[in-house]
């Protein structure tokens, strides 16, 4: 059975501390979704809620603020891939026909900062890779996620010898894209030369603009069946043409590579499952919404999903192939790097941007005559979800 995207809604994110609570955040990112399908609240049989950063239960909180109707609630914790993994199980619920009206909704409030651990006192279901990121890099007193990608980048520098201008390149190509986008939290154009400019945080590897802010906020898609669609007489533009989630399959520190650790293998063994089931390749892409957490897994991703060859990501990034005029339109939302990483909210985020792409609704950001369009969100411990969309028309 056919999934389509029938409403999406997205909030302003912001920094730290400038948001509203998680509560009213998700409410209006769903009471938007609903509007933009034009149906009720008690037209949705199952809900999925994703978040990271919060409470048992606060997909109810944020739910029973729009209606308390009985139904389903589920919620979904997979780190940075929270989002897609809601939208991964609503487009499951409908694809299997138990349900033909499924909300996925994520929300973030998130405290200002680079992510720690939260529960000290217990093992670390990331304690393992870092245990690899502690072998492969050695002693750099950084936090978690920076020594992750910062180290993945820099392994990418000493295998292919990749500048690290490029991944400043990467940035300042977010902000030029950001500028155009209403909902992102940073939207100051950089130049490359700003980029390399800014505060270091380690030498030779990343400056500070390199890596995604903590942000708030929440976004929403309703995941409905093409039967159900059409007797409501909803939008069917966008129908989600293939999806694919993966975890390790081998516990990935043990391959001795960065690149590995930060899931590249998990994002081509995703992609691949996608093209095969959609009998697509990549160069038939027209717009990328990709987890651009760090500049060095943007360019890692490029490789990992297929729109370069292995080492060509700097050349992708210097024949300008990754933005308006090139070969892909690479997260024209900004992506995580100037809109804002709110976790449980990123991967509807990126469906929300590339629902409006394929409508045709997406401004001074809109990619011209798209009509497949790739998301691609990842998180550590591990899970990736990539989504293939398709603009139907009549």
């Amino acid at each position: 059975m056919t999934a389509i995207i029938a409403g999406v809604g997205m909030i302003p994110f912001a920094k730290p501390g400038a948001s509203a609570p998680y509560d009213e955040m998700g409410e209006v990112a769903i009471r938007l979704a609903l509007d933009d399908a034009g149906i009720a609240f008690e037209d949705v049989q199952q809900a999925y809620a994703s978040y990271v950063y919060g409470d048992s239960t606060s997909g109810q909180r944020v739910i029973y603020r729009v209606g308390m109707t009985g139904i389903p609630i589920i919620n979904v914790n997979n780190n940075c891939s929270s989002g897609s993994t809601a939208l991964f199980l609503a487009r499951q619920a409908v694809e299997s026909g138990v349900a033909e009206c499924v909300l996925a909704v994520g929300f973030e409030q998130m405290a200002p900062g680079a992510l720690g651990v939260v529960f000290p006192d217990r093992p670390s279901p990331l304690a393992e890779f870092d245990a690899a990121t502690d072998r492969l890099i050695g002693d750099v007193d950084l936090p978690m996620t920076l020594r992750y990608f910062g180290g993945a980048g820099k392994a990418h520098m000493e295998r292919f010898g990749t500048k690290m201008e490029t991944f400043a390149k990467i940035r300042a190509k977010a902000s030029r894209h950001a500028a155009n986008n209403p909902l992102s939290v940073f939207r100051k154009e950089m130049t490359t030369q700003d980029v390399m400019g800014a505060q270091v945080i380690w030498p030779g590897v990343m400056t500070r603009p390199m890596a995604c802010p903590p942000t708030c906020g929440a976004a929403a898609a309703l995941v409905v069946s093409k039967g159900f669609a059409e007797k409501m007489g909803l939008d069917t533009t966008v129908q989600i043409r293939a999806q694919a989630m993966t975890t390790d399959k081998l516990l990935d520190p043990e391959t001795g590579d960065m690149i590995e650790v930060v899931g590249a293998r998990l994002s081509r063994d995703a992609a691949r499952m996608v093209y095969e089931k959609a009998g697509v390749g990549p160069d038939d892409i027209d717009v990328i919404e990709l987890h651009d957490c760090f500049a060095q897994n943007e360019l890692i991703s490029y490789e990992a999903l297929g729109l370069c060859a292995e080492s060509d990501g700097e050349k992708l990034v210097d024949d300008g192939d990754n933005t308006f005029g090139g070969k892909y339109v690479t997260n024209p939302s900004g992506g995580l790097l100037s809109k804002g990483h709110p976790l449980g909210a990123t991967g509807l985020a990126q469906c929300f941007e590339l629902t409006n792409q394929l409508r045709g609704k997406a401004e001074n950001r809109q990619v011209d005559n798209a009509r497949l369009a790739l998301q691609h969100n990842v998180g550590l411990g591990s899970a990736a979800v990539v989504t293939l969309y398709e603009r139907i028309t009549a």
